[in-house]
């Protein structure tokens, strides 16, 4: 079987590392290889591709078959374009110088192509920082802002359990003062009653005492008729004294 360009896989899971290399078709893939031509690294962007140009083009022309994706990357780095101009100058299409001018000329548009692609993706890396700080400042502004208005709130809800206390305080007041007054009558009215029954009682004492006051001269005259009675109980206590000593005599 004819040699082949292929790729042969190196490199850890999740990141493949390739080589490009020149092996026998009966090899495996990744075995026994007849020359290392270069290296593949998609983990790139865009990805990175070395390459032996005269190398390559070596085998190309002793035969070699390229498989799809090696082939893709022979014509990536100008393997295959030079293959094809060494081609037209056997044919006598064009000198060599003329086949190199054309070579030097497709790579210099090629690495353009490949630095502009570079550019455009640095570009888009600065876009993207730039997004992203724009959309972290506008989340730190709103932070911020939210910062703010938390104490706002919360003074404005101190102040609305402030008032509220207020008109609870206010509102139990008018509550005691409601219930306050009816006692306070009814104290006004249990005094009044009181004085009444005082004002009402006292005549009838003033009265007992009038009375008392009148009947106290009545005794006195009881007295007076006592002692008006008692001379005639010291002649009564005369006579008896006279008749006991006549009936002694």
């Amino acid at each position: 079987m004819p040699v082949r360009i292929r790729l042969q896989r190196h490199g850890k899971k999740g990141k493949p590392f390739y080589w490009i290399v020149a092996a026998d078709g009966r090899a495996k893939r990744d075995g026994r290889y007849l020359e290392k031509l270069g290296t593949y690294n998609p983990n790139t962007n865009p990805a990175t591709v070395e390459l032996d140009i005269d190398q390559a083009v070596v085998w190309l022309e002793n035969g070699a078959q390229p498989s799809d994706t090696a082939r893709t990357l022979l014509s990536y780095r100008g393997a295959m374009m030079k293959h094809h101009l060494n081609g037209g100058v056997r044919k006598g299409a064009f000198s060599q110088e003329e086949a190199d001018k054309r070579f030097a000329t497709w790579l210099e548009e090629k690495q353009a192509k490949i630095h502009s692609k570079i550019d455009g993706l640095d570009q888009d890396k600065v876009k993207d920082l730039a997004n992203r700080l724009e959309a972290e400042k506008a989340v730190n502004q709103k932070r911020i802002a939210d910062l703010v208005a938390e104490p706002e709130a919360g003074a404005s809800a101190e102040e609305a359990e402030v008032e509220a206390a207020q008109a609870d305080e206010a509102v139990a007041e008018t509550a005691t003062e409601e219930v306050a007054t009816p006692k306070a009558e009814a104290t006004q009215e249990e005094t009044a009653a009181v004085e009444e029954a005082k004002v009402e009682e006292t005549p009838a004492e003033e009265t007992n005492a009038q009375v008392a006051v009148e009947e106290a001269p009545a005794e006195e005259p009881k007295a007076e008729v006592a002692a008006e009675d008692s001379p005639a109980e010291e002649a009564k206590s005369e006579d008896t004294t006279t008749e006991e000593e006549e009936s002694k005599e």
